[in-house]
């Protein structure tokens, strides 16, 4: 059994644009793309019923986040550069270092 293909938004948008444009037929662009008819039919219905969204003003991509979270996530962020900076190395084992010099073929 094979996986299903995964698509990005940008060949479904490029798609459903041809199939609202119909310059070729539904069959010719799933024979273009090695698609189903039946996926562009749906693709071509999403993007007629989603285009009014484009022209609505309200940008659906941008969270709203508070002045407050970004404070708290700035502080954070210094924190961890602070604990970053100043805490000091975990000490070396003194058996690895012997390790390494018999390595080198010294008695």
């Amino acid at each position: 059994m094979t996986k299903r293909k995964r698509y990005s938004a940008e060949f479904k948008a490029k798609v459903a644009l041809e199939a609202i444009r119909e310059d070729l037929t539904t069959a010719e662009l799933a024979k273009k793309y090695d698609i189903h008819p039946t996926m562009i039919t749906g693709w071509k219905r999403t993007a007629i019923e989603n285009m009014a969204s484009a022209f609505d003003g309200k940008s659906a991509a941008e969270p709203a986040i508070s002045a407050g979270e970004v404070e708290k996530l700035h502080a954070k962020i210094g924190q961890l550069v602070i604990e970053r900076d100043y805490c000091p190395q975990p000490p070396v084992s003194f058996s690895v270092l012997e390790a390494k010099s018999g390595e080198a073929g010294s008695p």
